[in-house]
């Protein structure tokens, strides 16, 4: 064991955040801490790496073991290039690295009477060496930096000169290449891009060390982790498993409470009404039947209802008018910014219904292609062109949709003068803004409260057609599922970029990967596109070998397969509704038959009866047929 907890509590003020927890971590164990937003879950990590005191209860560390805490902002300053800052961690080794060499320098010189013991010095410390990996201690750090997302050139970046993000990687590049015993997260994957997770989860999952991770990324959850902790209600409860199993294990507990607390509840209430009839019937013996029934209800610990969290927030999207099946088309589009070239011409379309999520490496352009679709900044080259009756609605990242210096409330009365206080109201209640808070400047606002205001406006503006840039970023794991749901029951088209892949995985039925300065399409969900991705990375081979070996041709092929396939779908789904209205109306005419068959003149003439049964009988049989025509076409779509 390498950490334990014992009934840990932490308190600010009045405001009980964490009560009585206890949990352990293994050796080597991999575990996930989730939670809503505001749970405690940063709060819980902080006890453990000694920056807040418990005020009950122990945090012990297995005696020698070392740790490394990366928090979600890290400030590292300097002139400092980030090769070197993050060669910082390996000091012991290029020490005895500069000692070997001093040795050998000086190996010639010494005495032979003392040559013996110098050499005996020097093996102890040469092995000592190559054990800390000391021959590729360098080669190592070079791809740690890379694998998180730098390229060569940046590596003489001085760390002044970085932004926020950027210095949060190279802190948790330097306490991966320090190798502490447990590895401590706090939102890891919040800076990197896909591929850089990616990278990150094959790291942590091979790594000779206990890792402990919050994160809301539950694809990374998913493929890492063996254990989660679940801050909820100021309570830790501990499942086994990976996100997916945690999910259901307290989904099914969560329900299994609430059915202890409805039974509870309900054998109350009955216990009250029975009391309340003995009392009524004002005879002695039913009294003291009843104040006996009154002593044992007292004695019943009542049960808390269990909180869901979130389950008052409310996302309903619906478009206010239909658009035509033709909804964007990008012809040609390119854009450079300065030397840089982010995309040439790109070439794609987007049909009505379609959910579909554009991915590609940080840098390679996807915000400023949303920014050109939305006309927010001007592209190169190209046409962008939007079909009949689009109305677009638009998530911004850095939610420069919204005001900062209006209020919450106003944000949303100047945006839609027609809606009055109460419905104002009603609608900011949805996303968790109640009382005095519809007051608060939006200046003032957390991330995640910032991303739910810009669900209200988005929910409010009834658009056809969404293009949302990383809608998930700062919301709870529960908000996150309650976008995919509201995404997935939406019946206009939506254009997003995301590097959640367990979002994209949910709602995606189409991906565009933006890779080399072109478009990539793949037609299915993230681990569709992972499958096929695959299929064209032969083992072995770079990306510039492929990209040689790949005929403009397969290309296209493959396209046009994709588009046949796309077509054969849409036919049956037609199909599928062709049938359902088939249905509709055989119902229609059954019900008429059947009325026509209870009227008085009808039922007594027997020539008219079996004329409208064996009417019935045949429609009845057409029915049937086609009940089974729509199981059949459901089934291949």
């Amino acid at each position: 064991m390498i950490l334990a907890c014992q009934n840990i509590s932490k308190a600010f003020g009045d405001e009980k955040i964490i009560q009585h927890a206890s949990f352990h971590l293994e050796e080597n164990e991999k575990a996930a801490i989730v939670g809503i937003n505001g749970a405690g879950k940063t709060t819980l990590l902080k006890m453990l790496v000694g920056e807040y005191e418990p005020e009950e209860g122990t945090v012990t560390f297995a005696k020698g073991k070392t740790f490394g805490y990366l928090a979600q902002i890290q400030e590292v300053d300097g002139d400092a290039g980030i090769y070197e800052e993050v060669l910082k961690e390996k000091a012991d080794i290029i020490r005895m690295e500069e000692k070997l060499k001093a040795m050998e320098d000086q190996m010639s010189e010494v005495p032979q009477e003392k040559l013996e013991k110098f050499m005996e010095d020097y093996h102890k410390l040469h092995d000592s060496f190559e054990a800390a990996n000391g021959y590729a201690y360098r080669s190592e750090v070079t791809g740690i930096i890379k694998g998180l997302g730098f390229q060569e050139k940046d590596f003489q970046k001085k760390m002044s000169e970085l932004s926020g993000g950027q210095k949060t990687r190279v802190c948790l590049c330097k306490l991966l290449v320090s190798k502490p015993d447990l590895i401590i997260l706090d939102e890891p994957t919040n800076h990197l891009d896909i591929e850089s997770i990616a990278w990150l989860e094959n790291y942590l999952l091979n790594y000779k060390g206990a890792v402990l991770i919050v994160s809301h990324d539950r694809y990374f959850l998913d493929k890492i982790v063996t254990k989660v902790i679940e801050v909820a209600a100021r309570q830790v409860s501990v499942y086994d498993g990976n996100y997916t199993a945690y999910a259901k294990k307290s989904r099914d507990r969560r329900e299994a409470l609430l059915k202890q607390y409805y039974n509870q509840q309900q054998e109350i209430k009955h216990q009250e009404e029975v009391i309340e009839k003995l009392k009524s019937f004002n005879r002695e013996k039913s009294i003291r039947r009843a104040e006996s029934r009154e002593k044992a209800l007292e004695k019943i610990e009542r049960l808390e209802k269990p909180a869901e969290e979130n389950a008052e927030m409310r996302l309903a999207l619906t478009p206010r008018i239909t658009s035509g099946n033709d909804v964007l088309r990008v012809e040609c589009l390119s854009k450079s910014f300065d030397t840089q070239q982010l995309f040439s011409k790109v070439d794609f379309e987007l049909k009505r219904g379609e959910r579909v999520a554009l991915i590609g490496a940080n840098g390679t352009g996807k915000t400023t292609m949303l920014k050109i679709i939305n006309g927010l900044i001007e592209a190169d080259g190209g046409t962008v062109t939007t079909g009949a009756n689009v109305q677009i609605g638009y998530y911004d990242q850095e939610y420069h949709v919204l005001h900062s210096e209006k209020t919450i409330f106003e944000e949303i009365s100047d945006t839609y003068p027609e809606l009055n206080n109460t419905q104002i109201r009603n609608v900011l209640a949805a996303f968790l803004f109640t009382g005095e808070e519809v007051f608060k400047q939006i200046s003032s606002l957390s991330g995640g409260e910032k991303g739910r205001v810009s669900l209200a406006k988005l929910m409010l503006s009834n658009a056809n057609f969404l293009i949302l840039d990383e809608p998930t970023n700062h919301l709870d794991i529960i908000s996150e599922e309650i976008l995919e749901e509201a995404l997935n029951s939406y019946s206009g088209t939506v254009f997003f970029v995301s590097h959640d892949r367990y979002f994209i995985n949910r709602t995606a039925t189409r991906i565009l990967c933006l890779d080399r300065h072109s478009l990539v399409n793949y037609l299915g969900n993230y681990d569709y596109y992972l499958e096929k991705k695959a299929e064209l990375t032969p083992q072995g081979e770079d990306l510039d070998s492929r990209e040689k070996k790949t005929k403009a041709a397969d290309k296209k092929a493959d396209w046009a397969r994709q588009k046949e396939e796309a077509a054969r779908k849409r036919k049956l789904e037609n199909e599928l509704q062709r049938t359902e209205r088939q249905i509709a109306e055989k119902e229609a005419v059954l019900k008429e038959i059947d009325a026509e068959m209870m009227k008085p003149d009808v039922a007594t003439n027997s020539a008219k009866l079996n004329e409208l049964s064996i009417k019935k009988e045949k429609g009845s049989k057409e029915l049937e047929i086609l009940y089974q025509a729509w199981e059949e076409l459901a089934d291949q779509i």
